[in-house]
């Protein structure tokens, strides 16, 4: 996804090319998969990506790795797990409450790898200076709470120190699995407006 993204045309919509590029990383597990043979073939994963541009952060993900943002002290969470008890949180079928203790919290129903074709999740969000993304897997979203990401990476930390903190709270309460993630700062923005379609600086 990354060199794709850095071969990409220069000013091509994020949107657009973030989701071809999760077909594209979609067929390369499914194609490893078949190349490895035996249990491989039905290897899977979840992604997570995040495209910056003037004052927007459009994200892309499948599965249950996450976005977060922390703004001001605050972290909110901008993506939405794809599992079988999200699932049925969104039809009704379980509360929000009930989908922490639910056998079915952990079972993806959204992959790369599962099927030919894939659809990511794609959502755009304003940013501000100062603002703090964390993109994460589960092995850490499992384990550290949205007020401990906003304790650990707010007031201007230092995000190779957060990023440790982090993966150390993690590990301490289970580290049975994966333990991924990327911090990112917003240094400053540019803000635009919209006109007929296309994008301009505000001065």
């Amino acid at each position: 996804m990354v060199n794709g993204f850095l071969q990409a045309p220069a000013g091509e919509p994020h949107g657009g090319l973030l989701a071809s590029l999760v077909q594209k990383a979609n067929k390369g597990v499914i194609d490893a998969g078949h190349e490895l043979g035996g249990a491989a073939a039905r290897m899977a994963t979840t992604v997570v990506a995040c495209a910056l541009r003037y004052n927007r952060a459009v994200i892309a993900h499948v599965g249950d790795s996450r976005c977060y943002l922390t703004r001001k002290g605050q972290t909110s969470i901008l993506t939405r797990d794809h599992t079988v008890a999200q699932e049925h949180v969104r039809l009704g079928l379980l509360s929000a409450n009930e989908v922490q203790n639910a056998e079915t919290r952990h079972v993806l129903s959204r992959c790369l790898g599962g099927e030919l074709i894939v659809a990511p999740e794609i959502n755009e969000h304003e940013v501000f200076a100062e603002d703090v993304l964390l993109l994460c897997s589960d092995g850490l979203h499992n384990s550290v709470t949205t007020t401990e990401v906003a304790a650990v990476t707010g007031h201007g930390a230092d995000l190779s120190v957060a990023a440790k903190r982090l993966v150390d709270i993690a590990n301490q309460r289970d580290g049975s699995d994966n333990i991924s993630l990327q911090l990112i700062r917003i240094r400053s923005v540019e803000r635009v407006g919209m006109y007929r379609g296309r994008p301009y600086l505000l001065r």
